[in-house]
């Protein structure tokens, strides 16, 4: 098969590999479509995200469908040949999180393009059956690749607790915040107020969920928001969110920032007794994905702005760099389908 490999930062090349064979539990994947997310973007640009450092080479790319083609043992047979959505995570099922039921949280996580572990920008991929989902054909192999940031949304969404009439603030209106707001519209929020710093990220916000997209600096005063769900980052947006939550509101962080540090307003946090937590990844989203897809409440289609072949990944990986980009899909089993 041919992978697409990062051997150093800005350095990618195309290798001819075996086809990897599926031990028991494992299923293997011919895979569709592949999602570019923006911590591909970041190992290819810098070599690392915080703690995780690519020192040997590694394949990219965890926003993955396709179709399974072998089982192994353990595996029922009937399984071949059906179209799924992978969930790229191998945990302990033994670990105290994953018997909790949190096994997103597993000390012992093997994550699909996280150093030193390979990603699925190949023509085939292995993962344990219960992590790839069943989808419907009447779901596209791009939308289905997408089930794991949606994932991330879902996730947030939950933890913010978003529920009927609740009015919600959405800081960053990138892929996850823009699913953000759609999850929180199919949650029954039915005000939504996101901000970007860029004009045509609040105006695709518009269309797909938002009430209102405005500025960090345009919030309107008296917000007093149920949820503020941060996919930024940025430590002034996440100020600002903090101070536009109402007593007892609940603050989810998601973004990943430049720094693992930052000035929280304690005080304030205290007083109102708002509920601050984070969000690492996921755990038993799929279902609900699916569903939010196959009903309509999200549209995953449309927010695929840009297609690429395997022998494109560098061009994709930069793609979040072309105005009004949102979301780039790779397709490993072709080439030069740039659109």
């Amino acid at each position: 098969m041919t992978a697409s490999v990062l051997k150093a930062p800005g350095e990618l090349t195309l290798e001819r590999r075996d086809v990897p064979t599926p031990e028991a539990g494992q299923v293997l994947v011919q895979v569709s479509a592949v999602g570019v997310c923006g911590s591909d973007a970041h190992y290819y640009r810098h070599g690392r995200i915080g703690d995780y450092v690519v020192t040997e080479p590694l394949v990219l790319g965890h926003e993955a469908a396709g179709r399974i083609v072998a089982v192994g043992a353990d595996v029922p047979t009937g399984r071949v040949g059906e179209r799924v959505s992978i969930e790229p995570q191998q945990p302990d099922p033994d670990s105290a999180p994953s018997r909790r039921g949190e096994y997103n949280l597993c000390p012992h996580m093997r994550f699909y393009a996280t150093p030193p572990v390979d990603g699925a920008l190949a023509e085939y991929v292995l993962i344990g059956s219960a992590f790839a989902h069943p989808i419907p054909d009447t779901v596209s192999d791009e939308a289905a690749a997408l089930f794991e940031p949606l994932s991330v949304a879902i996730a947030a969404t939950r933890k913010a607790a978003v529920g009927v009439g609740d009015r919600v603030l959405i800081a960053g209106a990138g892929p996850v915040g823009l699913l953000c707001a759609q999850v929180a519209s199919a949650a029954g929020a039915t005000e939504i107020v996101v901000t970007d710093i860029n004009p045509d990220r609040c105006s695709a916000a518009l269309r797909f969920g938002a009430t209102t997209a405005v500025g960090p600096d345009e919030l309107p005063i008296d917000l007093d928001a149920d949820s503020f769900i941060d996919a930024s980052g940025a430590e002034p947006a996440i100020g600002a969110g903090i101070a536009a939550v109402r007593p007892g509101g609940r603050v989810v962080l998601v973004g990943m920032g430049s720094s693992s540090t930052m000035t929280f307003p304690v005080a304030l946090i205290q007083n109102r007794e708002l509920i601050v937590t984070g969000v690492f990844r996921y755990a038993n989203t799929w279902p609900a994905a699916r569903a939010l897809v196959t009903s309509g409440k999200v549209d995953l289609d449309a927010m695929v702005t840009a297609r690429f072949g395997l022998d494109e990944v560098a061009q994709a990986l930069d793609a979040d760099r072309t105005a009004g980009s949102i979301k780039a899909v790779i397709f490993p089993g072709r080439t030069g389908v740039t659109s």
